[in-house]
């Protein structure tokens, strides 16, 4: 005899009905035991400890990174500011005195006798003239490069020097590097070149004569008496004097430097690592870093061994470098290599006006020392932590491995509380049913539970929903719910009952097309059903073939009982971004576009296609995809049953089904009811009697064909029946 219950049912096993056996009461005591201790979640603050730990470790080490990094930036941008301040004042200074010394009255005259000497002298006769005018100038200018460290003066026309206190250096050429600063000077403007080898030979800062010294200038206009610029006068600096002590200031720690540099990365003031890098062969032992060092990047730490496989000149700028030779004004402290290979982070900014820029740096190790010893803490307790977890993991494992050898001792014994479990009748996604009885009222009962696999938080609340719902509905075609309860294994159910009969879809597929007063009876019933269920705001959104049973009860054939309240759907509940929710090939067009708009009407038109199933053994549409099915229901008008069975179905019926298929809910019947009066006024109503029920259930279940049903047909099923259904 078929059995179907809830799913679609598979074949009877022997009852079991031994009882609990030795090693089932041992499992069963042992997690009896568990049980008590863990319903008091004494396990749970361990777990919750570490979570909570973990979180507080990483959000305090966030938080003092995050105030690390933002005091660092704030320090090292205050350093750079500063420094870049004290030289802009000290430049600016430098640029007064140019201008002051150059626009004396009696500078201005000899530099006006030089130009015409010079300029009248093309047989050298003048020779004299000009040295004397020119020592002139320089015992004028005596006084003032005395009393702020000048070294010697030049006087340049737009070639050349004309005029210096150095006899070497008269009549040569302007140097490179000196040359757009003249130009400026030329156009009025008072500027300090920034330092460049000496082409002639001077005395270094340890008192040896070379070329090749450091040098800076302070170029200013000289001009006539209609103030325009004739000649240049520039003022020889040794930038080890005040330029480099100037950013030498800005050392912070043992590894913090300031230093200036040109957008080649040539390094324009001294180094604090100076010896450092001479012992690494980064600079010649005689030689300073200041015009000799490329600040590039080496692609490793130098001083723990690292050698690059180029040239340095071949190697590419330092981050810091790279971003202020392009004009930004930036700090880095999640850390980059600077021109040692060492990890570091910095500040930095390019001046413009002077074309060079100014960059402060320090370790990264230095800089986050404070932090990288809390990181290390952090990380041995981080590790504890983990491996507490994992033990804690470990026996939460145990134990769920021991409720669940216990709800299958439970299950294999065939008892479940007060039930006996006979034979397995069904299994779904999330539950088993079996045939039972009650201990007491020897009924026979169909018992669900959840797999033990399978027991979640959402899927005990789904299950206790069911539950809920479903006995709160006392129609006589819904299924009745008798209990439901938990076992000490932790084993939930609920008990309904029995139904021995055969759902809808196995009805069709056994015996085909029905006829249209067996329909009609049918489709009544599940009427019925809903309206109960609809008219206390539920949605039931899972009708279909396989839910709708057909039983003997009562002594009455075609009893129907409608199955599987997992899904319904209370109608004030419009949950935003709720997905679809059913069976593809009996959802409305509402239910597939608009899931959290279903109604009434969404079960009525499942009612139809139900209908159209039963009287033509076909569903009302057929796809090779899922989306192309989807697309018919929402847009496709469905084929009349009559065309599609080949022969005549009664109007009033197609009438009916072709009503509930409306794409628009307004034309559909708006409540079960009206659609049960629409097919209670079918004259085919009268077709199907409790007589040919009962001759139809005598001869199913002696397992022969029943008289009165159409041929048996193969139905036009598509694979995605088993997509989206309730278990």
């Amino acid at each position: 005899m078929a059995k179907r219950n809830f799913f679609s049912l598979a074949n009877s096993i022997s009852p079991a009905a031994a009882h609990m056996t030795w090693a089932s009461k041992t499992v069963a005591g042992t997690v009896a035991r568990t049980r008590r201790f863990l319903t008091r979640q004494i396990w749970l603050w361990p777990i919750i400890a570490v979570l909570l730990l973990s979180t507080l470790g990483w959000w305090v080490n966030g938080s003092i990174e995050r105030t690390m990094e933002d005091n660092l930036v704030s320090e090292l941008e205050t350093i750079r500011d500063v420094e870049v301040a004290m030289l802009k004042k000290w430049m600016i200074s430098q640029e007064n005195i140019a201008r002051s010394v150059a626009d004396d009255v009696d500078v201005r005259r000899l530099a006006l006798e030089i130009l015409n000497l010079g300029a009248a002298d093309h047989d050298g006769s003048d020779l004299e003239a000009i040295n004397n005018a020119n020592a002139s100038l320089g015992k004028l200018l005596r006084p003032a490069m005395n009393s702020h460290d000048y070294d010697h003066f030049m006087l340049l026309d737009r070639t050349q020097v004309i005029a210096t206190s150095r006899a070497d250096a008269r009549g040569l050429a302007i140097p490179a590097t000196l040359k757009p600063l003249v130009a400026k000077a030329f156009e009025g403007k008072a500027m300090v070149a920034r330092p460049y080898k000496s082409l002639l030979s001077n005395v270094d800062d340890t008192g040896q004569l070379r070329a090749g010294v450091p040098m800076m200038y302070v170029l200013a206009p000289v001009v006539d008496e209609h103030l325009q610029t004739v000649a240049v006068l520039g003022l020889q600096i040794r930038p080890e004097r005040e330029f480099t002590q100037l950013l030498q200031l800005g050392q912070i720690g043992k590894t913090g430097e300031t230093y200036a540099f040109d957008a080649n990365g040539l390094m324009l003031s001294n180094s604090r690592f100076d010896h450092a890098l001479k012992l690494d062969g980064m600079l010649p032992e005689e030689g300073p870093s200041i015009l000799n060092l490329l600040v590039r990047d080496p692609g490793g730490n130098i001083s723990k061994g690292y050698r690059p496989k180029k040239l340095r000149s071949e190697l590419p700028l330092t981050k810091m470098v790279a971003s202020a030779s392009a004009g930004n004004t930036d700090f880095d402290v999640a850390g980059y290599r600077d021109y040692r290979g060492e990890e570091v982070v910095g500040a930095w900014t390019w001046l413009p006006e002077y074309g060079f820029g100014v960059g402060t740096e320090i370790d990264y190790s230095e800089a986050f020392r404070p932090l990288v010893i809390l990181k290390r803490t952090h990380w041995v307790l981080m590790t504890l932590l983990a491996i507490s977890s994992i033990a804690i993991f470990i026996f939460t494992l145990m134990m769920a491995r021991l409720q669940v050898q216990a709800r299958e001792a439970a299950i294999e014994a065939k008892q479940l509380g007060q039930y006996k479990l006979e034979e397995k009748l069904g299994e779904g996604a999330m539950g088993v049913v079996y045939r039972g009885q009650h201990a007491m009222l020897r009924r026979p009962t169909a018992i669900k539970l959840l797999n033990a696999d399978r027991v979640t938080d959402l899927s005990i609340g789904r299950f206790e929903r069911e539950v809920q719902i479903t006995s709160n509905l006392n129609h006589p075609n819904t299924i009745a719910i008798y209990d439901f309860g938990r076992t000490p294994e932790d084993i939930f159910y609920y008990a309904m009952e029995f139904l021995d009969g055969i759902d809808l879809q196995t009805l069709v597929d056994r015996y085909g097309p029905q006829p249209a007063g067996r329909v009609i009876y049918i489709l009544k019933q599940v009427c019925g059903s809903l309206y109960e269920a609809h008219c206390a705001g539920l949605v039931h959104r899972d009708i279909k073939p396989a839910n709708i049973m057909l039983n003997r009860r009562g002594g009455e054939g075609d009893v129907v009982k409608v199955l599987d309240f997992g899904l319904v759907k209370a109608k004030e509940d419009r949950g935003e971004g709720e997905s679809m929710a059913g069976t593809p090939l009996y959802m409305s067009p509402e239910a597939i576009q608009l899931p959290n708009s279903v109604d009434a009407c969404s079960d009525i038109y499942a009612v139809g296609a139900v209908g159209y199933f039963l009287i033509t053994g076909k569903p009302v549409f057929a796809a090779d995809t899922l989306v192309d099915l989807c697309q018919m229901h929402t847009s496709e008008p469905p084929v009349p049953p009559s065309q599609r069975l080949g022969q005549p179905v009664p109007a009033e019926l197609e009438h009916a089904i072709l009503s509930c298929l409306e794409k628009s809910r307004a034309r559909r019947p708006q409540t079960a009811r009206d659609l049960a009066k629409l097919l209670d006024a079918c004259p085919a109503a009268d077709e199907w009697t409790l007589d040919q029920a009962d001759a139809w259930w005598s001869a199913h279940e002696r397992g022969v064909t029943p008289p009165s049903t159409g041929q048996k047909t193969h139905s036009e099923t598509y694979d995605a029946t088993m997509l989206f259904e309730s278990e």
